[in-house]
């Protein structure tokens, strides 16, 4: 059971990359209680190390944000986990990238694993969760966004059509769950190019410095800035 003090953290996506280093940021806050998502917990080994250490602060729980049927599922689980205090704050972290094809070059099937893993997936996370948020102090949804997502900035090119596609998709729903949950503080988050097996090893940032930074920008949000698209640094992303 959670105290007054405590803020409780559900985090998809965090056997490997941003979502792990982010769990393993949040549990070295003894206020933090951490949900921690992922396809197979039982096989992540980085994982059930912090949780054998994390003095019963981190829980693991099996969730495929490819497969409705598992995010259902996953629910009766958190909620007893997380009793009567709810959730305060969803990161919706899991994500997925297939590759850095064009227009002209995108199938219909890659597109459509982008698009269930990277606007589905986080817009039936969130809806099923929903109730917990709901009882929860802060009532914050993250949504993992990219800068490929963003038409202002105008340096996307032609690569990473269905990925980039996709987020901007992302973007979208974040725009429509702030207008139908007035309530409550959704923003869509770039954590920057990092060093991760999605970003790769040519990226400028390591995960430690964007993950500190994004933790700065989402425990400070408030109502004010629901719906906004920011960066790691807390500066908004043009749309």
């Amino acid at each position: 059971m959670a105290s007054s003090n405590t803020h409780t953290w559900m985090v998809t996506g965090t056997s490997r990359g941003i979502g792990f280093e982010m769990t393993r940021q949040l549990i070295a806050d003894p206020s933090n209680i951490v949900v921690a998502t992922c396809r197979n917990p039982d096989s992540a080994n980085a994982l059930r190390a912090l949780q054998a250490d994390a003095n019963g602060r981190l829980h693991l729980v099996a969730l495929d944000v490819t497969d409705e049927a598992s995010i259902r599922s996953s629910f009766n689980k958190v909620e007893r986990i997380l009793g009567d205090h709810g959730l305060d704050y969803l990161y919706n972290n899991a994500g997925a990238n297939e590759g850095s094809d064009t227009a002209f070059t995108m199938t219909a099937a890659v597109a459509t694993r982008m698009f269930q893993a990277n606007v589905l997936g986080p817009a039936l996370v969130a809806q099923t969760f929903l109730p917990l948020l709901e009882k929860g102090k802060r009532k914050v949804v993250v949504n993992m966004s990219s800068a490929l997502a963003s038409l202002g900035l105008g340096t996307v090119g032609p690569m990473y059509a269905s990925y980039g596609i996709s987020k901007t998709a992302l973007n979208m729903l974040t725009h429509k769950q702030k207008s139908e949950k007035p309530d409550m503080i959704f923003i869509g988050m770039d954590p920057g190019w990092v060093k991760t097996a999605m970003g790769g090893d040519d990226a400028m940032l390591e995960p430690e410095i964007s993950v500190s930074n994004i933790l700065k920008v989402v425990t400070n949000l408030t109502n004010k800035d629901s719906g906004k698209f920011l960066r790691y640094t807390g500066e908004e992303v043009p749309w």
